[in-house]
């Protein structure tokens, strides 16, 4: 880049460019959230047959043309606003020089050079001539030796400051040489191809897209008001409440998976965050599987051993198994997981199913997703379920669809409005019988549960505070548990569905006022004897106590459904039970009567 060109750089008018991208973008945010929270709600909610379905489907496909407008234009907008910043500090060191240099009575000449005038050192006989020198950009240190040499020994005295000039007026030009070079290929990536579905080549095109304006705009980044090391749900929120809508555009557009975990940020910006994070995966993941080689058709064969022949895996199966079988399931229990949360969108509206918002997700490892039905920030009642052991990514449609019966309960009630929130927000046990007995799996993610709960009253937008449930099934109740063991259990309420233990002895340790920890016990459900002895609290005068002994000190409400997993089923007095206690109505709730006491047995 030439002097001219740097000295013609106006910031603004690049920031002004941004600033239109970013106005472009928020209108096809609120397009996106028209299209889905109003028109496709409506839909569902009154029409049904075949051109019904046809309409939502076209709604879909325009949903997903506004959000990748959306994104692409943060990106945009982002990517002017940090080229503009680098190319604005090169313009501001060669404004500087140029200004320094007239001042000391050198002339600058188009091509960076410094004309210095003639000049007298103390104690010499006559005037030096003056001279024009060109500067050179960032020497090494045996180049700046040599040139400060010359500076001492050269008979003008403006010789040294006109080197000086030049040299600032060069590693200007470089620096916006270097800056025009980094982002012009960049901003020349962030375009689209010119059909009208968004594909998932699309999405994966602008993960990529992210990658490039990020790795571009670290220094920009960097510039920019920092969100707190380790901080709180409240730092959090007072960080970003902090920030200029150009800032969060970048936060957004930049980092959304960094953004979207944030607890105590508003919901609403964490689930623009992490839906933008959701499609650029699902891109990815969805491309993915074409790379790896689908499994060999002949999975099975059958091998002669005595007199009963075995049915065993294939030689070819297994070279393919012990080569791709990981990568290919975790994939597809990935895009599984993903769907299942991509189709809970596509729900709201039916049946009255309120909007949903994606407070957190992550492909990585078992996966996270945190799902709410109903905007928590709001709501007068929130619900903030922990799901057990076997949990992952791959199967959280089901802990989704259990939130949606509870939050049809519970709002059904009529006692105000209902957020109910699916919380895999943790490395759940993945085998009962390897990975269950051991307490680690709750132990390390009981604090970033408590988090969560405290984030929720930091992104709280309405008074007066709302009335909060934990909610815990099986190896869930004991993340619950220490939870309040291990810090301050931020609910009024708490419910316990087949629970194995909750590590502490009495209800009380929950954290929540007498008379408001609620049990629930099915006929035929295992786990609670199971769990006894592994994650049971202690006490001095008696055995491990489970929330399904008397001598903890839990309601044991009315619990009709059999078994350990449909403790959520429609229709049916456990869930109708859970509901009323999410809702505030606990009085309502239908409480087993009190058995027999005798002392270690149920």
């Amino acid at each position: 880049m030439d002097m001219k060109t740097l000295k013609a750089f106006e910031q603004s008018e690049y920031e002004e460019a941004a600033d239109g991208y970013r106005a472009v973008g928020d209108m096809a945010g609120a397009a996106k959230d028209t299209v889905d929270g109003r028109i496709s709600t409506g839909v569902r909610a009154r029409l049904r047959g075949e051109a019904a379905d046809a309409a939502l489907a076209e709604l879909k496909k325009l949903s997903s043309n506004f959000h990748y407008t959306q994104t692409e234009c943060g990106l945009v907008s982002t990517a002017l606003n940090g080229f503009a910043f680098d190319l604005g500090a090169a313009k501001r060191r060669l404004d500087a020089a140029l200004t320094d240099a007239q001042a000391a009575g050198c002339t600058v000449h188009p091509d960076g050079s410094v004309m210095f005038p003639p000049g007298t050192k103390p104690g010499a006989e006559k005037a030096a001539e003056g001279g024009t020198v060109t500067g050179s950009a960032g020497g090494t240190a045996t180049s700046d030796a040599i040139e400060r040499q010359a500076i001492n020994i050269h008979p003008n005295p403006h010789y040294g400051k006109a080197v000086e000039f030049a040299n600032r007026i060069a590693d200007a030009l470089r620096e916006a040489t270097d800056a025009d070079a980094k982002w012009a290929p960049k901003l020349r990536a962030l375009k689209a191809d010119d059909d009208l579905s968004v594909s998932a080549r699309d999405w994966a095109d602008a993960q990529s897209d992210m990658g490039g304006v990020s790795e571009a705009g670290v220094r920009y980044l960097d510039s920019l008001p920092q969100p707190p090391t380790g901080g709180s749900p409240q730092d959090n929120a007072a960080w970003w409440k902090g920030l200029t809508p150009e800032q969060q555009e970048a936060w957004l557009s930049l980092r959304p998976a960094s953004t979207g975990a944030l607890d105590g940020l508003p919901s609403t910006v964490r689930d623009d965050a992490n839906r933008v994070v959701l499609a650029e995966k699902h891109g990815q993941y969805q491309m993915e599987p074409a790379s790896v080689p689908k499994p060999p058709a002949n999975e099975w064969t059958w091998i002669a051993a005595g007199r009963t022949p075995v049915k065993v895996h294939t030689d070819e199966w297994m070279d393919w198994h012990n080569t791709y079988g990981d990568r290919y399931e975790r994939l597809n229990k990935s895009i599984n997981g993903m769907n299942a949360i991509q189709a809970r969108f596509d729900r709201t509206g039916e049946r009255g199913l309120p909007e949903a918002y994606l407070l957190g997700f992550s492909p990585e490892g078992n996966g996270r997703a945190i799902v709410a039905n109903g905007n928590p920030d709001t709501a007068d009642h929130q619900a903030v379920y922990v799901p057990g052991t076997t949990s992952n990514l791959g199967s959280v449609g089901g802990d989704i669809h259990r939130m949606e019966n509870l939050w049809r309960v519970a709002d059904g009630a009529g006692n105000g409005s209902v957020s109910t929130i699916t919380w895999l927000g943790y490395d759940a046990p993945q085998d009962i019988v390897k990975d269950s007995p051991f307490s680690h799996y709750a132990d390390d993610a009981a604090p970033a549960y408590n988090r969560f709960l405290d984030g929720l009253d930091a992104s709280r937008t309405v008074d007066p505070e709302p009335h909060r449930t934990a909610i815990g099934h099986s190896y869930g109740t004991t993340l619950i548990g220490s939870a309040a063991r291990q810090g301050e259990l931020n609910v009024d309420d708490v419910v316990l569905a087949g629970s194995p233990g909750v590590q502490v002895a009495k209800a009380e340790q929950l954290d929540v006022p007498a008379g408001h920890v609620w049990n629930q016990e099915a006929d035929g459900d295992f786990v609670p004897d199971i769990g006894r002895y592994g994650h049971g609290g202690t006490d001095w005068d008696g055995p491990w106590t489970i929330p399904s002994d008397e001598r903890f000190g839990a309601n044991q409400m009315t619990t009709d459904t059999g078994g350990h997993s449909d403790y959520w089923k429609e229709n049916t007095r456990s869930l109708e039970n859970q509901g009323l206690v999410v809702a505030g109505k606990q009085d309502k709730v239908d409480l087993k009567p009190p058995p027999n006491p005798t002392p270690g047995v149920r």
